[in-house]
């Protein structure tokens, strides 16, 4: 046998008998029947939010309409007999008092046809008087005293109706007033029915509008109105009249609002807004930005408990505007998140960071 196979063989004798060396000491590494412990998870951060405390503060709304204002009174005065006109005693936008004579109509002979009736009662009465003493000594009968007193009581009727159609020859003002307008002039001839002119008052003014139905049980007669007209200018009022059925077409209540206006502003046959003052109770002042929406689409506010736990309480908003909004429906303090509000959920603990003191 050659060298090169005595080495070979040699070899092999080695590793067999080092094989079973290591197989009799016992060292067989057998696999485990349970899973290695899993290395602990790291601890779920907490959110940061910030917040600042809000406070609930005394606020009076104010239902908010579009109106219409009107004259506290207006009237056409018309003629109310037959004549032609033969003075105008008032201008265009002249002021007059009750009973100020307008204009002066043509009397047609009405007067003489008073003077004819009241010569007509005294005849009568005198009649009357000399038929009751031949009475007295059975020299009369009791149907001529009849037949004179009838005839002496048509007779002062017709002495009313001819002084009352001479009284309509001067038309008056029947109150305080503005001559907004004039349909005559000296000389027109006028029938009865005929427009002569048009009065208003309107140091004092009315305004209507409508409210609507989820509104109508806030507004009752006597709440203070603050009217904004279209230059700006502002006039005060009071609810003086609330429909108690709606409209069956806008579903809407009248009101109606006694306007003061001492100056006499040309508003009268304008529109205007009405702002009713609701009474006075707690509500919230927040930014817009603040505001969310639930899942029905109810506006809300998210704010921090006293766990420090996201809570998202629905709201309701009384007034709106870039400034800010007042809001009801929140507890009277509360810490309001005002960042971070986005990134949590109502029922999750977070930390909150009050900003209020890192202000200023």
């Amino acid at each position: 046998m050659t060298r090169a196979k005595w080495s070979s063989l040699g070899l092999s004798l080695l590793v067999i008998v080092l094989l079973v060396i290591w197989m009799a000491t016992g060292e067989v590494k057998v696999a485990s029947d349970e899973a290695p412990e899993e290395p602990a998870s790291e601890q779920v951060a907490i959110t940061r939010v910030e917040v600042t405390p809000v406070s609930a503060r005394t606020y009076q709304p104010a239902l908010k309409l579009q109106g219409q204002l009107e004259p506290w009174q207006s009237v056409q005065v018309s003629a109310r007999v037959d004549g032609t006109v033969e003075q105008l005693n008032v201008q265009l936008g002249q002021q007059v008092k009750a009973g100020t004579v307008l204009a002066t109509l043509s009397t047609d002979g009405r007067d003489t046809v008073v003077q004819r009736w009241q010569a007509s009662i005294r005849k009568l009465e005198a009649d009357l008087a000399a038929a009751r003493k031949l009475r007295s000594s059975n020299l009369a009968a009791e149907t001529e005293i009849l037949r004179l007193q009838s005839e002496l009581a048509a007779a002062r009727a017709e002495l009313a109706a001819a002084e009352l159609a001479l009284n309509h020859l001067k038309p008056i003002a029947p109150f305080d007033a503005t001559v907004n307008r004039r349909e005559v002039d000296e000389g027109s001839l006028v029938q009865v029915g005929t427009p002569l002119f048009e009065l208003v008052q309107i140091d004092r003014l009315k305004a209507t509008g409508q409210i609507p139905q989820q509104s109508a049980a806030l507004v009752q007669p006597g709440q203070a109105v603050d009217i904004q007209l279209l230059d700006g200018s502002r006039l005060a009022g009071v609810v003086s009249f609330v429909a108690s059925a709606a409209n069956s077409d806008t579903r809407s209540f009248a009101v109606e609002v006694v306007v003061e206006n001492p100056e006499l502003k040309r508003a009268a046959g304008g529109s205007a807004s009405l702002s009713i003052q609701l009474p006075e109770q707690q509500a919230t002042f927040i930014s817009p930005a603040y505001l969310g929406l639930d899942d029905d689409g109810r506006p809300g506010v998210k704010f921090v408990d006293a766990d420090n736990r996201v809570v998202f309480e629905t709201v309701r908003l009384l007034s709106v505007s870039t400034d800010g909004a007042w809001v009801a429906g929140l507890p009277p303090e509360i810490r309001l998140i005002t960042r971070g509000g986005g990134f949590v959920s109502p029922g999750e603990q977070v930390r909150p960071v009050d900003t209020s003191d890192q202000r200023g």
